[in-house]
C-alpha cells in the first residue's frame, strides 16, 4: 500500500519513507492512498496480535512487513484492559499502563522499533522533533531514549504542563533533548510543522517526526481499540462504543479509522476540554482553529488539531456527512473537577483530568437515553497529575512504579524562545 499527502501536492510515498518522513513534503498529512475496506475480524488473542493483524493491511509489500510481528511484540507488551465501570454497560479502557503512564506510550513504542529498523543501514543520525502539550514528549523520550542513530528534541509549553510531565521531560538525557518554549502547544506544534517543511535544513539535518501527524504514531493506536472491540464483542456480542477525549485528534482518529476497517465499533463521541474548535465545528459553524486555553487537562490544549485533515480525509470532504457521524463536547475545568470529585465520593473511582472530560460526556449521553455498551478512553494515569487529583479526593495516589523511577531521575530542560528561528539554530547545533 502507498500513501499520500491530505493536501494532494506531493507523490504517493511507501510505508517506510512516509514513517521516515513524519510530514508530507507539502505540509499535509499521510493518509492510505485506498481507504480501508470494511472486513470480519476475529480476535487473534493478544493485544499484540491483534495489532498486527490490523496493521497488515497498511504494510502489505512494504520493507517492513517481513517485521511487522516482531514490531508489534516489542511495542505492546503491557497491557490495555478494558474493565467495567460503577453503571452498567459502562467501561474504561485503560491505556496507561505503560512506561509513562499515558495511552502515547504504544504508538511511540511501534514508531521506534519501526525507524530503528529503518535506520539500522544509514550512516547519517536522524533527528526526532515533536512537540507535546504534556504525554507525547515523555512517551517519545522513553522510546528513543539510547537508540543509536537517532536523537529527539522535544518541545512542550513551559507553564502548561503538570510538574510530573515536565520532569517527565527533561529526566532523560543522552540523546533526548527537552527544550521548555515560552509559548503555547500550539507554537510547539507550528515550529516543529515549519521544520519538517524546511527543505534547506532538511538537507544538513534530517528530521522526522513522533507526533501523531507521523502515520507511524497513528496507525499503531487503532490496535488497542480493535482489541478492546474484538475481546467485548467476543464475551457478549455486543458492539463497544467509544468516548475519547481528545486534542490534535490522533487518538480518536485512530479508533475511527479502525471502525471504518468492519471493527466491532459502534458509535464514537469526542470530549474535548474548554478548547472547543471541535465542539463549535459539529455544531454546524465553520472549522476556525482559534489560539489555545490553558486547562486542567493540559494535554487537549490545542486549538489548531492536525488530525482534522485526516478526519476530513476519510469523510472524502463532506462536512455534513462528518457532522452526522459525532457527537462532542467541551468541558471545562469546573465540571473536570466536580466529576473527579463525585465518583471517588460516589464509587471509589479515580480518573486524570483529561479521562474526566469522557466521563463527563458519557454521563450526559446516558442522560439523554443513549444505550449500548460504553468505554471510556483512560488515557493517563492520574498520579501524572498529582496536584490536580489528590486534592480532589482527599487522599495520595500511588504512582505506578515505572513512573516512581523517572521521578527520582534530575530533571533539566532548555529555554527556547516561541519563533521558529530559535529551534533552527537548536537542531543545526544540538
Amino acid at each position: 500500500m502507498h500513501f499520500v499527502s491530505t493536501r494532494h501536492a506531493a507523490p504517493a510515498a511507501s510505508l517506510s519513507a512516509a514513517i521516515a518522513s513524519g510530514l508530507a513534503p507539502d505540509g499535509g498529512l499521510y493518509v492510505p492512498e485506498q481507504r480501508p475496506q470494511p472486513q470480519r475480524w476475529h480476535g487473534q488473542g493478544s493485544l499484540a496480535h491483534d495489532a498486527e493483524a490490523v496493521l497488515a493491511p497498511f504494510f502489505a509489500g512494504d520493507a517492513l512487513a517481513p517485521r511487522l510481528g516482531a514490531l508489534c511484540d516489542d511495542a505492546f507488551n503491557f497491557p490495555a484492559p478494558l474493565r467495567a465501570l460503577s453503571t452498567p454497560g459502562d467501561h474504561v479502557l485503560e491505556l496507561f499502563h505503560g512506561p509513562t503512564a499515558a495511552f502515547k506510550d504504544f504508538g511511540a513504542r511501534f514508531l521506534a522499533a519501526s525507524l530503528a529498523q529503518l535506520q539500522r543501514d544509514r550512516a547519517q543520525e536522524l533527528t526526532i522533533v515533536v512537540a507535546t502539550s504534556g504525554d507525547t514528549g515523555a512517551a517519545v523520550a522513553a522510546a528513543f531514549h539510547q537508540q543509536p542513530g537517532i536523537r529527539v528534541v522535544v518541545l512542550y509549553p513551559d507553564g502548561r504542563v503538570s510538574p510530573r510531565q515536565a520532569h517527565q521531560l527533561g529526566c532523560f538525557g543522552d540523546n533526548i533533548h527537552a527544550l521548555r518554549v515560552a509559548g503555547s502547544f500550539d507554537d510547539c506544534q507550528a515550529m516543529v510543522k515549519q521544520a519538517l517543511s524546511d527543505r534547506e535544513l532538511q538537507a544538513q539535518v534530517p528530521l522526522s517526526s513522533a507526533n501523531s501527524i507521523s502515520l507511524g504514531r497513528w496507525l499503531p493506536q487503532m490496535s488497542y481499540y480493535a482489541h478492546a472491540a474484538l475481546v467485548h464483542h467476543a464475551a457478549t456480542g455486543e458492539v463497544l462504543n467509544l468516548v475519547v477525549p481528545t486534542g490534535n485528534l490522533g487518538n480518536a482518529m485512530a479508533a475511527v479509522l479502525a471502525r471504518s476497517m468492519g471493527l466491532p465499533l459502534g458509535q464514537i463521541a469526542l470530549a474535548t476540554n474548554a478548547n472547543d474548535v471541535l465542539p463549535r465545528f459539529f455544531e454546524g459553524q465553520a472549522y476556525r482553529p482559534q489560539d489555545s486555553v490553558a486547562t486542567l487537562a493540559n494535554a487537549m490544549d490545542v486549538g489548531a488539531p492536525s488530525n482534522f485533515e485526516r478526519l476530513r480525509w476519510l469523510h472524502e470532504g463532506d462536512d455534513d456527512a462528518l457532522r452526522a457521524g459525532f457527537r462532542t463536547a467541551s468541558v471545562n475545568d469546573a465540571e473536570i473537577r466536580e466529576v473527579i470529585a463525585r465518583r471517588y465520593a460516589s464509587a471509589g473511582e479515580v480518573f486524570c483530568p483529561h479521562t474526566a472530560t469522557a466521563v463527563k460526556l458519557l454521563e450526559q449521553l446516558r442522560a439523554e437515553g443513549v444505550q449500548g455498551d460504553w468505554a471510556v478512553a483512560a488515557t493517563a494515569h492520574p498520579a501524572k497529575f498529582e496536584s490536580v487529583v489528590e486534592p480532589l479526593i482527599g487522599r495520595s495516589i500511588e504512582a505506578p512504579p515505572a513512573l516512581a523511577d523517572l521521578l527520582k531521575r534530575p530533571a533539566h530542560a532548555e529555554p527556547c524562545a516561541p519563533h521558529y528561528a530559535a529551534l533552527r539554530e537548536r537542531l543545526r547545533n544540538v
